[in-house]
């Protein structure tokens, strides 16, 4: 559950980041932050992974780059569930999308399979 909370918050960094960066995509108020981070969770524990296996032969023909146009629907799907979450065309989705998967991969480098913070510590031994 800490974990699942942990990504809940990049997630709803990487939100807030692209509200920021991305023309058309707006998202109000922290409340309506934290519930699009949870939604889009959620939308990809459980609907992503029926539609990616629904869409696999797309996917195949693509060369994988149909996973794009499916985080940008998971997006797009939460912000049609979400009252102050708006974006304005499926670039919009598409770009935003992209910012949440960079902060996401590049958080996950820090972060652990339980959602604990996890360093390398690194000894030297001056010979």
């Amino acid at each position: 559950m800490t974990g699942f909370l942990v990504r809940a918050l990049i997630s709803a960094a990487g939100l807030w980041v692209a509200s920021r960066l991305v023309p058309g995509f707006h998202i109000e108020g922290t409340v309506t932050l934290l519930l699009a981070a949870f939604l889009l969770g959620v939308a990809n524990g459980f609907v992503r992974p029926l539609l990616f296996w629904l869409t696999l032969p797309l996917t195949i023909v693509t060369l994988g780059l149909f996973l794009f146009v499916l985080n940008a629907a998971m997006v797009g799907l939460v912000a049609a569930l979400l009252e102050g979450f708006t974006i304005s065309g499926f670039f919009s989705a598409l770009f935003g999308s992209l910012i949440v998967s960079l902060t996401a991969w590049v958080a996950s480098a820090f972060i652990g399979t339980r959602g604990q913070l996890e360093v390398l510590a690194v000894r030297r031994e001056v010979v």
